[in-house]
Protein backbone atom coordinates (compact mmCIF):
# COMPACT_ATOMS: atom_id res chain seq x y z
CA UNK A 1 0.00 0.00 0.00
CA UNK A 2 2.98 2.31 0.56
CA UNK A 3 3.61 2.48 -3.19
CA UNK A 4 0.27 4.21 -3.78
CA UNK A 5 -0.24 7.95 -3.32
CA UNK A 6 -4.05 7.67 -3.41
CA UNK A 7 -5.72 4.72 -1.73
CA UNK A 8 -9.51 4.47 -1.49
CA UNK A 9 -11.24 1.56 0.24
CA UNK A 10 -15.00 0.80 0.25
CA UNK A 11 -16.01 4.48 0.00
CA UNK A 12 -19.71 5.27 0.37
CA UNK A 13 -21.34 8.69 0.79
CA UNK A 14 -24.96 9.83 1.08
CA UNK A 15 -25.80 13.54 1.10
CA UNK A 16 -27.75 14.63 4.15
CA UNK A 17 -30.88 15.55 2.19
CA UNK A 18 -30.85 12.47 -0.09
CA UNK A 19 -32.34 9.02 0.45
CA UNK A 20 -29.85 7.04 -1.65
CA UNK A 21 -26.04 7.14 -1.61
CA UNK A 22 -24.37 9.26 -4.29
CA UNK A 23 -21.47 6.78 -4.39
CA UNK A 24 -21.12 3.37 -2.80
CA UNK A 25 -18.43 0.74 -2.23
CA UNK A 26 -15.78 2.47 -4.37
CA UNK A 27 -12.22 1.17 -4.06
CA UNK A 28 -9.10 1.96 -6.11
CA UNK A 29 -5.45 2.97 -5.80
CA UNK A 30 -3.21 5.27 -7.86
CA UNK A 31 0.58 5.54 -7.79
CA UNK A 32 2.69 8.71 -8.10
CA UNK A 33 3.25 9.41 -11.80
CA UNK A 34 -0.05 7.81 -12.85
CA UNK A 35 -3.06 9.29 -14.63
CA UNK A 36 -6.51 7.91 -13.88
CA UNK A 37 -9.46 8.80 -16.13
CA UNK A 38 -12.80 8.81 -14.30
CA UNK A 39 -15.75 8.47 -16.69
CA UNK A 40 -19.50 8.01 -16.42
CA UNK A 41 -22.86 9.63 -17.09
CA UNK A 42 -23.81 13.03 -15.69
CA UNK A 43 -24.93 12.66 -12.07
CA UNK A 44 -23.35 9.21 -11.61
CA UNK A 45 -21.19 10.35 -8.66
CA UNK A 46 -17.93 11.52 -10.26
CA UNK A 47 -17.94 14.98 -8.66
CA UNK A 48 -18.95 13.49 -5.31
CA UNK A 49 -15.88 11.28 -5.46
CA UNK A 50 -13.71 14.34 -6.16
CA UNK A 51 -15.23 16.12 -3.14
CA UNK A 52 -14.35 13.16 -0.94
CA UNK A 53 -10.75 13.20 -2.16
CA UNK A 54 -10.21 16.93 -1.62
CA UNK A 55 -11.83 16.93 1.81
CA UNK A 56 -14.90 19.03 0.98
CA UNK A 57 -16.87 15.94 1.99
CA UNK A 58 -17.68 15.79 4.88
CA UNK A 59 -16.35 19.24 5.90
CA UNK A 60 -18.41 21.41 3.54
CA UNK A 61 -20.92 18.91 2.14
CA UNK A 62 -22.60 17.10 5.01
CA UNK A 63 -23.86 13.56 5.03
CA UNK A 64 -23.03 9.97 5.92
CA UNK A 65 -19.46 9.05 4.90
CA UNK A 66 -18.08 5.54 5.23
CA UNK A 67 -14.84 3.97 4.07
CA UNK A 68 -11.20 5.03 4.06
CA UNK A 69 -9.12 7.50 2.01
CA UNK A 70 -5.35 7.76 2.29
CA UNK A 71 -3.41 10.54 0.55
CA UNK A 72 0.34 10.16 0.71
CA UNK A 73 -0.16 7.39 3.26
CA UNK A 74 -2.16 9.64 5.61
CA UNK A 75 -5.87 9.23 6.42
CA UNK A 76 -7.41 12.53 5.30
CA UNK A 77 -10.10 12.32 7.97
CA UNK A 78 -7.35 13.31 10.42
CA UNK A 79 -6.18 16.31 8.36
CA UNK A 80 -7.46 19.87 8.31
CA UNK A 81 -8.84 21.27 5.06
CA UNK A 82 -5.88 23.67 4.95
CA UNK A 83 -3.42 20.77 5.14
CA UNK A 84 -5.33 18.76 2.52
CA UNK A 85 -5.23 21.76 0.16
CA UNK A 86 -1.41 21.67 0.29
CA UNK A 87 -1.45 18.06 -0.91
CA UNK A 88 -4.46 18.14 -3.24
CA UNK A 89 -5.24 20.70 -5.95
CA UNK A 90 -8.68 20.80 -7.55
CA UNK A 91 -9.89 22.44 -10.76
CA UNK A 92 -13.69 22.61 -10.77
CA UNK A 93 -16.05 21.99 -13.69
CA UNK A 94 -17.31 25.57 -13.64
CA UNK A 95 -14.45 28.09 -13.35
CA UNK A 96 -16.98 30.76 -12.37
CA UNK A 97 -17.21 29.05 -8.98
CA UNK A 98 -13.46 28.97 -8.47
CA UNK A 99 -12.23 32.39 -9.57
CA UNK A 100 -12.27 35.08 -6.88
CA UNK A 101 -9.61 37.59 -7.98
CA UNK A 102 -10.50 40.59 -10.13
CA UNK A 103 -7.31 40.24 -12.19
CA UNK A 104 -5.52 37.11 -13.38
CA UNK A 105 -2.33 37.77 -11.37
CA UNK A 106 -4.40 38.23 -8.18
CA UNK A 107 -6.32 35.04 -8.82
CA UNK A 108 -3.18 32.95 -9.26
CA UNK A 109 -1.68 34.58 -6.14
CA UNK A 110 -4.70 33.86 -3.93
CA UNK A 111 -3.73 30.38 -2.74
CA UNK A 112 -0.07 31.32 -2.39
CA UNK A 113 -0.93 34.25 -0.15
CA UNK A 114 -2.96 31.94 2.05
CA UNK A 115 0.12 29.72 2.39
CA UNK A 116 1.99 32.74 3.78
CA UNK A 117 4.71 32.75 1.12
CA UNK A 118 6.86 35.84 0.70
CA UNK A 119 6.16 38.27 -2.14
CA UNK A 120 9.19 37.27 -4.23
CA UNK A 121 8.26 33.59 -4.27
CA UNK A 122 4.61 34.40 -5.01
CA UNK A 123 5.57 36.45 -8.07
CA UNK A 124 7.96 33.73 -9.24
CA UNK A 125 5.30 31.01 -8.91
CA UNK A 126 2.71 33.16 -10.71
CA UNK A 127 5.06 33.67 -13.64
CA UNK A 128 6.00 29.97 -13.74
CA UNK A 129 2.37 28.79 -13.72
CA UNK A 130 1.29 31.24 -16.43
CA UNK A 131 4.30 30.34 -18.57
CA UNK A 132 3.69 26.59 -18.07
CA UNK A 133 0.17 26.99 -19.46
CA UNK A 134 1.15 29.51 -22.15
CA UNK A 135 -1.12 32.28 -20.85
CA UNK A 136 1.43 34.94 -19.84
CA UNK A 137 -0.51 37.41 -22.02
CA UNK A 138 -3.49 37.15 -19.63
CA UNK A 139 -1.46 38.21 -16.56
CA UNK A 140 -2.99 41.69 -16.18
CA UNK A 141 -6.42 40.99 -17.67
CA UNK A 142 -9.62 41.36 -15.66
CA UNK A 143 -11.02 37.89 -14.94
CA UNK A 144 -14.60 39.08 -15.53
CA UNK A 145 -13.90 39.76 -19.22
CA UNK A 146 -12.15 36.47 -19.95
CA UNK A 147 -13.76 33.81 -22.11
CA UNK A 148 -14.91 30.58 -20.46
CA UNK A 149 -11.86 28.73 -21.78
CA UNK A 150 -9.49 31.43 -20.59
CA UNK A 151 -11.06 31.27 -17.12
CA UNK A 152 -10.53 27.51 -17.08
CA UNK A 153 -6.82 27.98 -17.79
CA UNK A 154 -6.50 30.67 -15.10
CA UNK A 155 -8.18 28.37 -12.55
CA UNK A 156 -5.68 25.65 -13.45
CA UNK A 157 -2.79 28.12 -13.12
CA UNK A 158 -3.94 29.04 -9.62
CA UNK A 159 -3.90 25.39 -8.60
CA UNK A 160 -0.55 24.57 -10.24
CA UNK A 161 1.09 27.51 -8.51
CA UNK A 162 0.33 25.75 -5.20
CA UNK A 163 2.44 22.77 -6.41
CA UNK A 164 0.15 19.99 -5.15
CA UNK A 165 1.19 16.33 -5.14
CA UNK A 166 -2.27 15.20 -6.28
CA UNK A 167 -4.21 17.07 -8.98
CA UNK A 168 -7.96 16.53 -9.34
CA UNK A 169 -9.41 17.78 -12.64
CA UNK A 170 -13.21 17.91 -12.89
CA UNK A 171 -14.14 18.32 -16.58
CA UNK A 172 -11.05 20.44 -17.40
CA UNK A 173 -11.75 20.38 -21.16
CA UNK A 174 -15.38 21.49 -20.98
CA UNK A 175 -14.75 25.14 -21.92
CA UNK A 176 -11.62 24.76 -24.04
CA UNK A 177 -11.29 25.01 -27.80
CA UNK A 178 -9.88 21.83 -29.42
CA UNK A 179 -6.29 23.08 -29.70
CA UNK A 180 -6.29 24.38 -26.12
CA UNK A 181 -7.81 21.09 -24.94
CA UNK A 182 -5.06 19.18 -26.75
CA UNK A 183 -2.41 21.47 -25.23
CA UNK A 184 -3.92 21.01 -21.77
CA UNK A 185 -3.89 17.24 -22.16
CA UNK A 186 -0.25 17.29 -23.19
CA UNK A 187 0.52 19.43 -20.13
CA UNK A 188 -1.33 16.93 -17.92
CA UNK A 189 0.64 14.08 -19.45
CA UNK A 190 3.86 16.02 -18.85
CA UNK A 191 2.95 16.62 -15.20
CA UNK A 192 2.21 12.92 -14.77
CA UNK A 193 5.50 11.95 -16.41
CA UNK A 194 7.25 14.33 -14.00
CA UNK A 195 5.79 12.36 -11.08
CA UNK A 196 2.48 14.05 -10.26
CA UNK A 197 -0.57 11.90 -9.48
CA UNK A 198 -3.56 13.08 -11.55
CA UNK A 199 -7.21 12.02 -11.45
CA UNK A 200 -9.26 13.46 -14.33
CA UNK A 201 -13.04 13.43 -14.58
CA UNK A 202 -13.91 13.92 -18.23
CA UNK A 203 -16.74 13.23 -20.68
CA UNK A 204 -14.48 13.81 -23.69
CA UNK A 205 -13.14 10.28 -23.30
CA UNK A 206 -11.86 10.00 -26.86
CA UNK A 207 -9.60 13.03 -26.34
CA UNK A 208 -8.18 11.77 -23.04
CA UNK A 209 -7.45 8.35 -24.50
CA UNK A 210 -4.96 10.08 -26.82
CA UNK A 211 -2.62 10.72 -23.85
CA UNK A 212 -2.80 7.09 -22.66
CA UNK A 213 -4.22 7.21 -19.12
CA UNK A 214 -2.71 4.51 -16.92
CA UNK A 215 -6.10 3.53 -15.52
CA UNK A 216 -9.76 4.07 -16.34
CA UNK A 217 -12.46 4.12 -13.66
CA UNK A 218 -15.99 3.89 -15.08
CA UNK A 219 -18.76 4.78 -12.62
CA UNK A 220 -22.40 3.87 -13.13
CA UNK A 221 -25.14 4.84 -10.64
CA UNK A 222 -22.57 5.58 -7.95
CA UNK A 223 -20.73 2.26 -8.26
CA UNK A 224 -17.63 1.09 -10.11
CA UNK A 225 -18.62 -0.64 -13.32
CA UNK A 226 -15.08 -1.03 -14.64
CA UNK A 227 -11.55 -0.37 -13.44
CA UNK A 228 -8.49 -1.22 -15.49
CA UNK A 229 -6.65 -0.46 -18.71
CA UNK A 230 -8.02 1.23 -21.83
CA UNK A 231 -8.24 -2.03 -23.80
CA UNK A 232 -10.64 -3.48 -21.27
CA UNK A 233 -12.86 -0.38 -21.43
CA UNK A 234 -13.42 -0.86 -25.16
CA UNK A 235 -14.67 -4.38 -24.52
CA UNK A 236 -17.39 -3.47 -22.01
CA UNK A 237 -18.49 0.07 -22.84
CA UNK A 238 -21.68 0.91 -24.73
CA UNK A 239 -20.79 3.18 -27.67
CA UNK A 240 -24.13 5.00 -27.20
CA UNK A 241 -23.09 6.01 -23.67
CA UNK A 242 -19.38 6.80 -24.05
CA UNK A 243 -18.02 8.61 -27.09
CA UNK A 244 -15.49 6.34 -28.82
CA UNK A 245 -13.35 6.94 -31.92
CA UNK A 246 -15.45 6.96 -35.11
CA UNK A 247 -13.77 3.85 -36.55
CA UNK A 248 -14.64 1.88 -33.41
CA UNK A 249 -18.28 3.07 -33.57
CA UNK A 250 -18.40 2.22 -37.27
CA UNK A 251 -17.50 -1.42 -36.56
CA UNK A 252 -20.04 -1.83 -33.79
CA UNK A 253 -22.91 0.15 -35.32
CA UNK A 254 -22.83 -1.98 -38.47
CA UNK A 255 -24.29 -4.80 -36.36
CA UNK A 256 -27.18 -2.63 -35.08
CA UNK A 257 -30.20 -1.08 -36.83
CA UNK A 258 -29.49 2.31 -38.47
CA UNK A 259 -30.39 5.42 -36.43
CA UNK A 260 -33.68 7.19 -37.28
CA UNK A 261 -33.54 10.02 -39.82
CA UNK A 262 -34.04 13.41 -38.12
CA UNK A 263 -36.56 15.95 -39.38
CA UNK A 264 -34.60 19.16 -38.81
CA UNK A 265 -36.69 22.25 -37.91
CA UNK A 266 -40.01 20.81 -39.13
CA UNK A 267 -41.77 24.21 -39.02
CA UNK A 268 -39.56 25.58 -41.80
CA UNK A 269 -40.45 25.32 -45.49
CA UNK A 270 -38.23 23.89 -48.18
CA UNK A 271 -34.80 25.45 -48.71
CA UNK A 272 -35.78 27.12 -51.98
CA UNK A 273 -38.69 28.92 -50.35
CA UNK A 274 -37.10 30.12 -47.14
CA UNK A 275 -34.12 31.85 -48.76
CA UNK A 276 -36.43 34.46 -50.28
CA UNK A 277 -37.69 35.68 -46.89
CA UNK A 278 -35.90 38.41 -44.89
CA UNK A 279 -33.38 37.43 -42.23
CA UNK A 280 -34.58 36.74 -38.69
CA UNK A 281 -31.41 38.36 -37.34
CA UNK A 282 -28.98 40.56 -39.25
CA UNK A 283 -25.57 41.91 -38.21
CA UNK A 284 -24.62 44.96 -40.29
CA UNK A 285 -20.95 46.04 -39.99
CA UNK A 286 -20.91 45.44 -36.22
CA UNK A 287 -17.94 46.53 -34.12
CA UNK A 288 -17.64 46.04 -30.35
CA UNK A 289 -15.00 46.14 -27.64
CA UNK A 290 -14.77 46.05 -23.86
CA UNK A 291 -12.80 48.66 -21.96
CA UNK A 292 -9.70 46.47 -21.61
CA UNK A 293 -10.02 44.70 -24.98
CA UNK A 294 -11.26 47.28 -27.49
CA UNK A 295 -11.49 45.03 -30.59
CA UNK A 296 -13.60 41.99 -29.70
CA UNK A 297 -15.87 42.13 -32.77
CA UNK A 298 -14.65 43.64 -36.02
CA UNK A 299 -16.91 44.35 -39.01
CA UNK A 300 -19.33 41.48 -38.41
CA UNK A 301 -21.81 40.91 -41.24
CA UNK A 302 -24.08 37.93 -40.65
CA UNK A 303 -27.62 36.85 -41.41
CA UNK A 304 -29.57 34.19 -39.53
CA UNK A 305 -32.41 32.86 -41.68
CA UNK A 306 -35.28 30.48 -41.15
CA UNK A 307 -34.04 26.89 -41.33
CA UNK A 308 -30.50 27.66 -40.26
CA UNK A 309 -28.83 25.35 -37.73
CA UNK A 310 -25.59 27.25 -37.23
CA UNK A 311 -22.53 26.05 -35.33
CA UNK A 312 -20.23 28.89 -34.28
CA UNK A 313 -16.66 27.62 -33.97
CA UNK A 314 -13.41 29.29 -33.01
CA UNK A 315 -10.65 29.57 -30.43
CA UNK A 316 -11.17 30.71 -26.84
CA UNK A 317 -11.41 34.50 -26.91
CA UNK A 318 -12.32 34.67 -30.62
CA UNK A 319 -15.51 36.65 -29.83
CA UNK A 320 -18.13 33.90 -30.13
CA UNK A 321 -20.01 34.62 -26.90
CA UNK A 322 -19.79 38.38 -27.49
CA UNK A 323 -21.37 37.80 -30.92
CA UNK A 324 -24.38 35.89 -29.58
CA UNK A 325 -24.85 38.38 -26.74
CA UNK A 326 -25.39 40.98 -29.45
CA UNK A 327 -27.98 38.74 -31.10
CA UNK A 328 -29.99 38.57 -27.87
CA UNK A 329 -29.60 42.26 -27.01
CA UNK A 330 -27.44 41.85 -23.90
CA UNK A 331 -24.76 43.89 -25.67
CA UNK A 332 -25.22 46.71 -28.20
CA UNK A 333 -22.81 47.49 -31.04
CA UNK A 334 -20.43 50.41 -30.69
CA UNK A 335 -20.64 50.72 -34.47
CA UNK A 336 -23.05 49.14 -36.92
CA UNK A 337 -26.36 47.58 -35.96
CA UNK A 338 -28.10 44.32 -35.18
CA UNK A 339 -31.63 43.88 -36.49
CA UNK A 340 -34.17 41.38 -35.16
CA UNK A 341 -37.11 40.99 -37.54
CA UNK A 342 -35.96 44.30 -39.02
CA UNK A 343 -35.89 46.19 -35.69
CA UNK A 344 -32.63 47.67 -34.35
CA UNK A 345 -31.70 46.14 -30.96
CA UNK A 346 -30.80 49.64 -29.73
CA UNK A 347 -34.58 50.22 -29.74
CA UNK A 348 -35.46 46.93 -28.01
CA UNK A 349 -35.28 45.78 -24.39
CA UNK A 350 -33.78 42.39 -23.49
CA UNK A 351 -37.30 41.24 -22.56
CA UNK A 352 -38.60 42.16 -26.02
CA UNK A 353 -35.74 40.29 -27.68
CA UNK A 354 -36.46 37.24 -25.49
CA UNK A 355 -39.83 36.79 -27.19
CA UNK A 356 -37.90 35.90 -30.34
CA UNK A 357 -34.58 34.53 -29.09
CA UNK A 358 -34.01 32.21 -26.13
CA UNK A 359 -30.45 32.10 -24.81
CA UNK A 360 -28.70 29.35 -22.83
CA UNK A 361 -25.66 30.79 -21.04
CA UNK A 362 -22.32 28.99 -21.02
CA UNK A 363 -22.33 28.86 -17.21
CA UNK A 364 -25.59 27.62 -15.63
CA UNK A 365 -24.78 29.62 -12.47
CA UNK A 366 -25.55 32.75 -14.53
CA UNK A 367 -29.12 31.57 -15.08
CA UNK A 368 -30.35 29.41 -12.21
CA UNK A 369 -31.98 30.93 -9.14
CA UNK A 370 -35.36 29.30 -8.40
CA UNK A 371 -35.90 26.92 -5.44
CA UNK A 372 -37.04 24.01 -7.65
CA UNK A 373 -36.44 22.80 -11.19
CA UNK A 374 -40.14 23.18 -12.02
CA UNK A 375 -40.23 26.82 -10.87
CA UNK A 376 -37.02 27.52 -12.78
CA UNK A 377 -38.58 26.28 -16.00
CA UNK A 378 -41.92 28.00 -15.39
CA UNK A 379 -40.36 31.42 -14.78
CA UNK A 380 -39.72 32.34 -18.43
CA UNK A 381 -43.09 31.28 -19.87
CA UNK A 382 -44.86 33.03 -16.96
CA UNK A 383 -43.07 36.31 -17.68
CA UNK A 384 -43.86 35.98 -21.37
CA UNK A 385 -47.57 35.75 -20.45
CA UNK A 386 -48.21 32.14 -21.45
CA UNK A 387 -51.48 30.61 -20.09
CA UNK A 388 -51.10 28.46 -16.95
CA UNK A 389 -52.23 25.22 -18.62
CA UNK A 390 -49.79 25.81 -21.48
CA UNK A 391 -46.93 26.51 -19.05
CA UNK A 392 -47.33 23.12 -17.38
CA UNK A 393 -47.22 21.40 -20.78
CA UNK A 394 -44.15 23.40 -21.83
CA UNK A 395 -42.29 22.68 -18.59
CA UNK A 396 -42.96 18.94 -18.60
CA UNK A 397 -42.02 18.59 -22.27
CA UNK A 398 -38.73 20.45 -21.65
CA UNK A 399 -37.94 18.26 -18.62
CA UNK A 400 -38.48 15.12 -20.67
CA UNK A 401 -36.31 16.38 -23.56
CA UNK A 402 -33.28 16.95 -21.30
CA UNK A 403 -33.81 13.71 -19.35
CA UNK A 404 -34.55 15.26 -15.95
CA UNK A 405 -37.86 13.54 -15.19
CA UNK A 406 -38.18 13.04 -11.44
CA UNK A 407 -36.05 16.11 -10.65
CA UNK A 408 -38.94 18.62 -10.78
CA UNK A 409 -38.95 19.33 -7.02
CA UNK A 410 -35.17 19.40 -6.54
CA UNK A 411 -33.13 22.58 -6.17
CA UNK A 412 -31.31 23.30 -9.47
CA UNK A 413 -28.10 24.45 -7.79
CA UNK A 414 -27.96 21.21 -5.74
CA UNK A 415 -27.71 19.14 -8.92
CA UNK A 416 -24.49 18.13 -10.66
CA UNK A 417 -22.97 20.62 -13.12
CA UNK A 418 -24.12 18.54 -16.08
CA UNK A 419 -27.66 18.40 -14.72
CA UNK A 420 -27.60 22.15 -14.03
CA UNK A 421 -26.63 22.71 -17.66
CA UNK A 422 -29.61 20.65 -18.77
CA UNK A 423 -31.91 22.65 -16.48
CA UNK A 424 -30.67 25.87 -18.09
CA UNK A 425 -31.36 24.42 -21.55
CA UNK A 426 -34.81 23.24 -20.48
CA UNK A 427 -35.60 26.70 -19.05
CA UNK A 428 -35.17 28.18 -22.51
CA UNK A 429 -36.93 25.30 -24.28
CA UNK A 430 -39.98 25.92 -22.08
CA UNK A 431 -40.21 29.51 -23.37
CA UNK A 432 -40.68 28.23 -26.93
CA UNK A 433 -38.87 31.12 -28.54
CA UNK A 434 -38.60 31.19 -32.33
CA UNK A 435 -34.80 31.09 -32.30
CA UNK A 436 -32.73 29.01 -29.87
CA UNK A 437 -29.23 30.24 -29.00
CA UNK A 438 -26.98 27.95 -26.92
CA UNK A 439 -23.48 28.63 -25.59
CA UNK A 440 -21.59 25.34 -25.17
CA UNK A 441 -24.72 23.15 -24.79
CA UNK A 442 -22.73 19.93 -24.29
CA UNK A 443 -20.41 21.20 -21.51
CA UNK A 444 -20.57 18.78 -18.58
CA UNK A 445 -22.81 16.36 -20.49
CA UNK A 446 -22.24 12.70 -21.08
CA UNK A 447 -22.41 11.57 -24.71
CA UNK A 448 -25.79 9.83 -24.59
CA UNK A 449 -27.51 12.71 -22.81
CA UNK A 450 -26.37 15.39 -25.19
CA UNK A 451 -27.05 13.33 -28.31
CA UNK A 452 -30.57 12.58 -27.05
CA UNK A 453 -31.44 16.17 -26.22
CA UNK A 454 -29.84 17.56 -29.40
CA UNK A 455 -31.85 15.05 -31.45
CA UNK A 456 -35.02 16.25 -29.73
CA UNK A 457 -34.19 19.97 -29.92
CA UNK A 458 -33.53 20.11 -33.68
CA UNK A 459 -36.91 18.42 -34.29
CA UNK A 460 -39.03 20.70 -32.07
CA UNK A 461 -41.85 22.33 -34.09
CA UNK A 462 -41.56 25.86 -32.65
CA UNK A 463 -37.97 26.71 -33.62
CA UNK A 464 -37.30 28.50 -36.90
CA UNK A 465 -33.51 28.62 -36.42
CA UNK A 466 -30.91 27.28 -33.98
CA UNK A 467 -27.54 28.81 -33.19
CA UNK A 468 -25.00 27.10 -30.96
CA UNK A 469 -21.46 27.89 -29.89
CA UNK A 470 -19.39 24.77 -29.46
CA UNK A 471 -15.84 23.50 -29.12
CA UNK A 472 -17.10 20.04 -30.05
CA UNK A 473 -16.34 19.80 -33.75
CA UNK A 474 -18.40 16.61 -34.02
CA UNK A 475 -21.50 18.46 -32.80
CA UNK A 476 -21.14 20.75 -35.81
CA UNK A 477 -20.52 17.76 -38.10
CA UNK A 478 -23.67 15.95 -36.95
CA UNK A 479 -26.23 18.72 -36.47
CA UNK A 480 -25.25 21.95 -38.27
CA UNK A 481 -26.29 22.78 -41.82
CA UNK A 482 -24.08 25.88 -41.61
CA UNK A 483 -20.77 26.62 -39.87
CA UNK A 484 -19.63 30.14 -38.92
CA UNK A 485 -15.96 30.21 -37.96
CA UNK A 486 -14.54 33.11 -35.94
CA UNK A 487 -10.96 34.20 -35.38
CA UNK A 488 -9.72 37.33 -33.55
CA UNK A 489 -13.15 38.98 -33.61
CA UNK A 490 -13.80 38.37 -37.32
CA UNK A 491 -15.89 35.87 -39.27
CA UNK A 492 -13.28 34.03 -41.35
CA UNK A 493 -15.52 31.33 -42.84
CA UNK A 494 -19.26 30.84 -43.31
CA UNK A 495 -20.84 27.99 -45.25
CA UNK A 496 -21.87 24.34 -45.30
CA UNK A 497 -19.90 22.10 -42.88
CA UNK A 498 -18.44 20.00 -45.69
CA UNK A 499 -17.05 23.18 -47.30
CA UNK A 500 -15.78 25.03 -44.21
CA UNK A 501 -14.25 22.00 -42.46
CA UNK A 502 -12.33 20.34 -45.30
CA UNK A 503 -9.00 22.26 -45.06
CA UNK A 504 -7.22 20.71 -42.06
CA UNK A 505 -4.23 23.06 -42.12
CA UNK A 506 -6.57 26.05 -42.09
CA UNK A 507 -8.60 24.53 -39.24
CA UNK A 508 -5.47 24.06 -37.15
CA UNK A 509 -4.52 27.70 -37.68
CA UNK A 510 -7.89 28.56 -36.12
CA UNK A 511 -7.32 26.24 -33.10
CA UNK A 512 -9.58 23.48 -34.42
CA UNK A 513 -8.33 19.90 -34.41
CA UNK A 514 -9.83 17.51 -37.02
CA UNK A 515 -11.62 14.61 -35.35
CA UNK A 516 -11.92 10.99 -36.35
CA UNK A 517 -15.58 11.59 -37.27
CA UNK A 518 -14.72 14.56 -39.50
CA UNK A 519 -12.04 12.53 -41.28
CA UNK A 520 -14.45 9.63 -41.80
CA UNK A 521 -17.15 11.95 -43.18
CA UNK A 522 -14.79 13.56 -45.66
CA UNK A 523 -13.70 10.11 -46.86
CA UNK A 524 -17.30 8.96 -47.38
CA UNK A 525 -18.69 12.27 -48.69
CA UNK A 526 -18.72 11.15 -52.36
CA UNK A 527 -21.19 8.42 -51.31
CA UNK A 528 -23.11 10.08 -48.45
CA UNK A 529 -23.32 13.55 -50.10
CA UNK A 530 -23.53 15.13 -46.62
CA UNK A 531 -22.11 14.80 -43.13
CA UNK A 532 -23.61 12.10 -40.89
CA UNK A 533 -23.02 10.56 -37.46
CA UNK A 534 -20.85 7.44 -37.36
CA UNK A 535 -23.86 5.21 -36.63
CA UNK A 536 -25.43 6.32 -39.94
CA UNK A 537 -22.17 6.03 -41.89
CA UNK A 538 -22.01 2.39 -40.84
CA UNK A 539 -25.08 1.68 -42.99
CA UNK A 540 -24.10 3.41 -46.25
Amino acid sequence: MDEYFVWVNDLTFRYRDRVNPAIQHISFAVKPGELMLIAGASGCGKTTLIRCLNGLIPRSYKGDLQGEILIGGKPIRNLSLARISQLVGTVLQDPERQILGTRVRNEVAFGLENLGLDRGEIIERIDQALHYLGIEHLRDRETFNLSGGEKQKVALAGVLAMRPKLLLLDEPLASLDPASAQDTLHIVRQMVDEGMCVLMVEHRVEDVLNIAPDQVLLIEDGMVRYQGEIAGLYKIVNYHEIKLPADEVLKRAAQDPPPPVLTILPSVERQTERTEKPALVQFDHVYFGYETTPAVLRDINLQIRRGDVIAILGANGAGKTTLVKHAIGLLKPLQGKVLIDGVDTHKMSVAEVAKTLGYVFQSPSHMLFAPTVYEELAFGPTNLGHPATQIEEEVMEAIEIVNLSGKEKEAPLALSFGQQKRVSIAAVLAMRSRILVMDEPTAGQDYQNYMDFMDAIVQLPNFEAILFITHDLDLAVIYANRVVLMNSGCIVADGKPEQVLQDFSQLRSWNLIPTSLLRLNLETLPISKRFLRAEALAHL
